[in-house]
């Protein structure tokens, strides 16, 4: 009985399946095609749902994108994104005023907090070429104390997200995307000021590892009260704790225990995400997460009264000049600019 609770096998939906203080994970992979100079895809979108083109066709989904794919303005309240594209290109711009471009192995973290509205178009900045897109978003509770936290973003520049890498008694090598958290001695660089992930206490990891095939790898025990869930996304197969499991596949192993995971006969990419939950009441609707239903009535109202702040805009899914490079300017107008990058995460 005690195994059953302490560790758990499903298969992955969408979105995938997360634990307190993780609200939701969506994994999108779409093989878009050539793009125009207006970065939308050229080949016919005839036959589409534009507006709630979820169903792949061709190989790619436009979601709710009419001409360029992904999510044009739409509010959040009272949690946080963190947005990890492997590859691809997502464009940002928001109600405050800031705006960005990233792609492969960036990671875009924003704290929605009091509310905000914002946009994530994904560009096909290449005319002569495919547009493949893979990305987690991941939703990241807040606790009730900063949950009406001023609205903030912050980029976490590919280049500067520290990796760990582990050989095995076999010389078979693993390596450790550390996106949040410490993985030995290496610290991830810091969210936004009023995440649940800026106290250590909290033990909040995000995580990609890659594995060589027959790799071994321990995760390390934290505490019996960590949430740990570890997102088998590709290979042929893996044990984890002697269990082997198949691609697609979530286990929830306890957190007071050293974890030993064990590649297949193919490379393996893992998402891992752990925390100690927060201790609170969760109301959620849409594309608000509270603590009480009045609250999320309250949003609603709030919403319609001031559109958080209105949308500085002039169109819902605004997408920046072509090419390839990547920025991102804060409301304070503060630029970061970086060049091309395509390296993965």
């Amino acid at each position: 009985m005690r195994e059953k609770e302490d560790f758990r096998i499903e298969k992955l939906g969408f979105p995938f399946e997360t634990e307190n203080p993780f609200l939701f994970c969506a994994h999108h992979k779409d093989q878009y095609p050539k793009g125009e100079r207006d970065l939308g895809p050229a080949v016919s979108l005839s036959g589409r749902n534009l507006g709630d083109d979820f169903v792949i066709k061709n190989g790619f989904r436009m979601y709710h994108g009419q001409r360029v794919p992904g999510f044009p303005k739409h509010p959040h309240r009272g949690f946080e994104t963190v947005t990890i594209p492997l590859q691809g290109y997502v464009d940002h711009a928001d109600s405050l005023g800031a705006a960005g471009r990233y792609c492969n192995g960036d990671v875009q973290w924003m704290t929605a907090g009091s509310g905000c509205q914002h946009a994530e178009m994904f560009p096909l900045v290449h005319q002569d070429r495919e547009n493949p897109l893979e990305l987690f978003q991941i939703w990241l509770n807040l606790p009730a104390k900063d949950k009406f936290a001023r609205p903030h973003y912050r980029m976490l520049w590919a280049e500067d997200i520290p990796e760990a890498g582990v050989t095995d008694r076999n010389g078979r090598k693993s390596t450790i995307r550390i996106i949040a958290g410490v993985w030995d001695g290496k610290t991830s660089p810091a969210p936004t000021p009023a995440s649940w992930a800026n106290d250590p206490e909290n033990h909040v990891r995000i995580l990609l590892i890659k594995m060589d095939p027959g790799a071994e790898l321990t995760v390390p025990a934290v505490t019996p009260t960590i949430s740990r869930n570890l997102y088998f996304i590709s290979g042929d197969k893996m044990t984890i704790a002697g269990r082997e499991i198949r691609p697609y596949t979530r286990a929830s192993p306890a957190g007071d225990r050293d974890v030993l995971i064990r590649a297949g006969d193919l490379p393996c990419l893992l998402l891992v995400l752990e925390g100690e939950p927060i201790n609170e009441p969760i109301a959620k609707y849409g594309p608000f997460v509270m603590n009480t239903a009045e609250e999320i009535k309250d949003a609603y109202r709030d919403y319609r009264q001031t559109a958080f702040g209105g949308w500085p805009w002039d169109v819902p899914d605004p997408v920046h000049d072509i090419g390839e490079n990547r920025f991102a300017r804060y409301v304070d107008g503060h630029t970061e600019e970086r060049r091309s990058f395509h390296g993965s995460g």
